[in-house]
């Protein structure tokens, strides 16, 4: 059976991570998008320290998927150089699996 992944993406803001969410999940690249808002960074940017304030997705889909899920959101995103980074599920409820899987087209 095909591997389970979560994206983690940062994104300017709760519409911009909405936006992004709507498109991904309309195009049937992912099941599932949670979006955390307020989230403030702290990072280096061009020699010195700088902060946002941002939202966070997390990206619900599977690992053949990732590559198209990467395009799609580097395509609508404001930022230069978007945190996406993979966190590999390692154990997940059978059912919720199943209806991932059911959901998301390669």
């Amino acid at each position: 059976m095909e591997k389970i992944v979560f994206l983690y993406v940062t994104t300017s803001s709760p519409d911009e991570a909405e936006k992004m969410a709507k498109i991904l999940l309309e195009r049937r690249l992912c099941a599932c998008v949670n979006i955390y808002s307020g989230v403030k960074s702290l990072y280096w940017w061009e020699g010195k320290i700088d902060s946002s304030s941002e939202a966070i997705m997390i990206v619900k889909t599977r690992e053949s998927l990732i590559p198209q899920v990467e395009k799609t959101i580097k395509e609508h995103h404001s930022y230069t150089c978007p945190c996406i980074a993979k966190i590999p599920v390692e154990i997940i409820f059978k059912p919720f699996e199943e209806w991932l899987l059911k959901e998301t087209h390669s």
